[in-house]
């Protein structure tokens, strides 16, 4: 996971815009502000995630071996 700290001004009104990247669920986004700081947590999305892919071959059968 990283971080991401930006100083703005201090007072007054500002906007920050974000470009994310497809990886991202941006539609489980949850945003917190506390004591002057926005905290944003955006997960990643499932499809991006890193998955096992269980591969086969014709020797598994092949590599028995009697007693």
């Amino acid at each position: 996971m990283w971080s991401l700290v930006a100083s703005e001004r201090p007072r007054g009104v500002f906007s920050r815009q974000l470009i994310l990247g497809d990886t991202l669920d941006t539609g489980k986004i949850k945003a917190s502000y506390d004591q002057g700081v926005l905290t944003l947590r955006i997960p990643v999305a499932e499809q991006a995630k890193p998955r096992k892919i269980e591969i086969h071959t014709q020797q598994d059968a092949m590599q028995q071996i009697g007693t």
